[in-house]
């Protein structure tokens, strides 16, 4: 599969130039493939977006730790560091939106990105208003989350708190270490604690992220869930299957 996207044009088109950032939006682009950053950087400047492009992993994880990005635009297949792994170390530091590249289109991939905490997976064969229209999705949706969880207040429920905005969880004053995933699926549930969700509600809720994918395996995250919240597969004292409807919070 090629690494060099399709270029819509070589010049931005009206309707992208009519949707300009009111402020210089800064962009990390991790990728080894250096005349494909050189086409994203050319394409996004005019655009308002400055991007800083490194070719290895673990310099990416680094100037992510020490820079001040509103978004990452990552490849999974990187010398050394893998895309994975780099994905793994940002989101034990930051939420800054993660748009993810690959020149493969497995399933399994997706799944592990999105997982770990990617926002967004987009092929090698995107063209570059497609990147674009992606860029500013993930940023909107991590402005409006951040927004509204900041304004949250921590939510409580039998020995289980949840703190939103710094996404932090504690179950009994201890805490609980979860996957950017199990966070926000249990971050709904809590949220609708005592009301049945069925699959649609759930996938819905977990923000703006394309889950398709998880809709086969939901089962299999709440059953992490519920290894991490102690609770017993008979009789969950948190997560309650709803036969023939999909999962409850109980409330106490």
């Amino acid at each position: 599969m090629p690494k060099t996207p399709r270029s819509a044009s070589s010049q931005p088109g009206s309707a992208a130039r009519a949707a300009l950032p009111a402020e210089v939006v800064r962009v990390l682009l991790i990728d080894d493939d250096t005349k494909l950053c050189r086409l994203i950087r050319d394409y996004l400047a005019p655009l308002g977006y400055a991007v800083d492009a490194v070719h290895h992993g673990a310099d990416g994880l680094a100037r992510v730790q020490s820079g001040s990005y509103r978004a990452v635009i990552l490849d999974v297949m990187l010398p050394g560091m893998d895309g994975f792994a780099v994905l793994k170390g940002i989101r034990q530091h930051s939420n800054v939106p993660v748009l993810m590249l690959t020149g493969r289109g497995e399933e399994a991939d997706r799944v592990m990105g999105l997982e770990l905490g990617a926002d967004d997976y987009l092929p090698k064969t995107f063209s570059t208003r497609e990147l674009l229209a992606r860029l500013r999705a993930v940023t909107r949706r991590a402005e409006r989350k951040a927004t509204s969880e900041a304004e949250e207040e921590t939510l409580s429920n039998g020995g289980l708190s949840l703190s939103p905005g710094a996404r932090t969880a504690l179950l009994e004053g201890e805490p609980l270490r979860l996957t950017a995933l199990e966070y926000d699926l249990l971050l709904c549930l809590l949220r609708s604690a005592g009301r049945a969700l069925n699959r649609e509600q759930i996938l819905d809720a977990v923000a703006g992220r394309n889950y398709e994918v998880f809709d086969r395996s939901i089962d299999v995250h709440i059953s992490s869930l519920r290894q991490k919240l102690g609770d017993n597969p008979r009789t969950p004292r948190y997560l309650q299957t709803i036969r023939s409807v999909g999962y409850m919070m109980a409330k106490f």
